[in-house]
């Protein structure tokens, strides 16, 4: 058995992700979003890095779980959920802790407002349900899988499948808006995990879940089966998926990550690139000055020439500037001037010494005819892109 336990709540960084694959809109565009929920009171603060709640809000939780009761997509879940007593106990879950929240608690419903429901915008209602559904799904208990593992043997060969079944919905039930349309058995061969689902693939048949189920349970150690047929199967593995608008603001918020100095690693943790308010601006104006280019349709971001020059200059004159390490030393002078160990003076003394030091060098560098190399290198990719939009 495999048990999966509900997600923690949103924070906004989550909640522009999921709101960027489920209905594809900008950071910018979900924010503004939520924050039209806000001040309709439904939800709490949007601008928040958090995703748990305050012990304090935990002792009133109550309130904003009946709340919904006047919202009939969550009427059913709320009095299963007042039913039992998990919601009475929620601040000794991992859903409650002090010490995670700076200035604000993760978003939830606020159970108020719900005079303005008829005044919603269909997507101000998907995401106010997003919101809804993830809120109550931590008062249900994890989902569980059982999960198969098949090892068959022919002429010293070893084949392997395996199959997770869901056995038991828990909180999946109001958290997965798309439960009944996922089959109940899935296949976790490697080779498909990345398969390209736009393909016709006639090669793999369609397995009847039941069938499967009693075929599985009725097999036993050293039991000899009839091969029905033998297929080689060829495949190629894919390049990483580009980024989305809401994959990206997730990134930056973890920005930091890969640096291998333990010290400084931590010293960027909960930092990332930008704050929850400024994320989505941030990426907004990479698109309005034409650095990035997004698609509206499916949120993805691919790189614009423009954009691709100007990562080409820094890289050849102050790449530091590149380095999220750089980001962390600067948080951590911060951190030491907090802490007194050095004064302010002598922090922005290095960091002067720094940008006039670099600035030096950058006149210095004289390297414009390097940078028109890799220019017209980049620009060649970019050429049939300017002839379609002619």
């Amino acid at each position: 058995k495999e048990t999966k336990n509900p997600p923690l709540l949103y924070n906004l960084a989550e909640l522009q992700n999921d709101c960027s694959k489920m209905f594809k809109i900008s950071p910018d565009e979900a924010l503004k979003v939520v924050q039209e929920l806000y001040e309709k009171k439904m939800v709490t603060y949007p601008r928040t890095d958090a995703r748990v709640l305050s012990t304090a809000v935990a002792k009133e939780i109550r309130k904003n779980i009946s709340g919904l009761s006047g919202y009939s997509p969550m009427r059913a879940f709320v009095q299963e959920i007042l039913q039992g007593s998990s919601w009475q106990n929620l601040a000794k879950t991992r859903y409650v802790n002090d010490k995670q929240i700076t200035d604000h608690y993760a978003i939830v419903p606020t159970g108020q407002g719900l005079g303005s429901l008829r005044q919603l915008t269909p997507l101000q209602e998907k995401v106010y349900q997003v919101i809804c559904r993830r809120f109550l799904s931590i008062f249900y208990p994890p989902a569980v899988y059982q999960k198969y593992t098949l090892e068959l043997e022919r002429k010293k060969e070893h084949f392997f499948a395996g199959f997770k079944v869901l056995s038991e919905p828990g909180y999946l039930k109001v958290a997965d808006v798309n439960l009944a349309k996922k089959p109940g058995v899935e296949e976790t061969f490697e080779d498909q995990k990345e398969e390209n689902p736009d393909k016709n693939n006639t090669e793999s048949p369609k397995v009847d879940r039941t069938e499967l189920l009693q075929v599985l349970a009725d097999l036993k150690k050293n039991d000899i089966l009839t091969v029905a047929d033998l297929r080689v199967k060829e495949g190629e593995t894919s390049p990483p998926k580009r980024y989305t608008s809401g994959s990206m603001i997730l990134a930056m918020e973890n920005a930091g990550q890969l640096i291998e100095d333990e010290e400084l690693r931590a010293q960027i943790k909960g930092s990332g690139i930008g704050t929850s308010a400024t994320r989505a601006e941030i990426l907004k104006k990479l698109v309005s000055i034409q650095y990035l280019s997004l698609n509206g349709k499916t949120q993805v971001i691919t790189p614009s020439l423009l954009g691709e020059m100007v990562y080409d200059v820094v890289d050849h004159s102050i790449r530091q500037l590149l380095n999220p390490e750089l980001t962390a030393s600067w948080e951590k002078g911060l951190t030491y001037v907090a802490e007194g160990f050095i004064t302010s003076g002598e922090y922005m003394e290095k960091l002067e010494r720094f940008v006039a030091g670099r600035t030096v060098n950058v006149i210095r560098l004289n390297n414009q005819y390097d940078l028109r190399g890799l220019f017209d290198a980049a620009a060649v990719f970019y050429k049939q892109k300017r002839r379609t939009d002619q």
